[in-house]
Parts: structure tokens; sequence; C-alpha cells
């Protein structure tokens, strides 16, 4: 069963893709950004697991 705090997270994950993905398709990503976002995702995933 989900919850509005799961759902919440699953949301912000989703969204953390995103912008993985656009930043990974310009011209030059920032590995700095690239690296920051994907550190939150693997957070969001961890605290989606314990949930």
């Amino acid at each position: 069963m989900h919850t509005a705090h799961q759902t919440a997270l699953q949301a912000k994950h989703a969204g953390l893709d995103r912008r993985i993905a656009e930043e990974e398709h310009r011209p030059l990503p920032d590995q700095v950004v690239l690296h920051d976002l994907k550190k939150q995702k693997l957070k969001l995933k961890e605290e989606i697991g314990t949930a």
C-alpha cells in the first residue's frame, strides 16, 4: 500500500530521472550537476525502500 509520503518520494525520483536525462542530452553535460542529481536520486531510492 502506497502512502502519500511514498508517492511524493516516487514523484521526486521521477523528476530527478527527467533532470538527469535532460542534462545527459545537453551538448556539454555538466558532470558536477549530474553527480549531484544522481546522488539525490540514490538517497531517494534508499528512502523509498525503507518507507
